[in-house]
């Protein structure tokens, strides 16, 4: 399997529901246990958990990003900055899945949460160390795929 680096093993391929073959119920098991309960927030983003989301969903593999970061989404405080980027980043990988899928609405509406999740995080410009104009650009590129560009 290939390395993202920092000892996070990529995916031998894509999880699209309907199209591939999904991966063994414990092939994650081993990155979602890299979370330790009762983390703090400030902590999350150095667990390899949300390291191997972030590289899941720049390499294009949306469900595996899914999957993983629901592990750090679980520790995260309600209502807390973390827990709404964390959401956000799940509910992107999400919307280019429906992209994948061939799910034009559910993708915008998938968008239109990424947004509401941005915008609970009010005026912090990174959160776990991610941009919020990251994610604001993946909302678009999810857009202009669902124009065919």
């Amino acid at each position: 399997m290939p390395d993202a680096g920092g000892g996070i093993a990529m995916p031998p391929y894509a999880y699209v529901p309907g199209q591939t073959a999904r991966h063994p119920e414990d092939w994650f098991d081993g990155i979602k246990a890299s979370v330790p309960a009762g983390a703090a927030p400030c902590d999350l983003a150095e667990t390899q958990a949300f390291r191997a989301g972030l590289a899941y969903l720049d390499a294009g593999f949306y469900w595996e990003c899914h999957e993983v970061l629901e592990a750090v989404w679980m520790q995260t405080p309600q209502g807390s900055p973390e827990r709404e980027m964390v959401q956000a980043l799940i509910q992107l990988t999400n919307a280019h899945l429906k992209v994948l899928m061939a799910r034009p609405r559910a993708a915008l509406r998938l968008c239109d949460m990424v947004e509401a999740h941005v915008q609970r995080i009010g005026t912090a410009e990174v959160i776990l160390g991610v941009d919020i104009a990251t994610v604001r650009a993946g909302i678009a590129k999810v857009r202009l795929n669902l124009r065919g560009g």
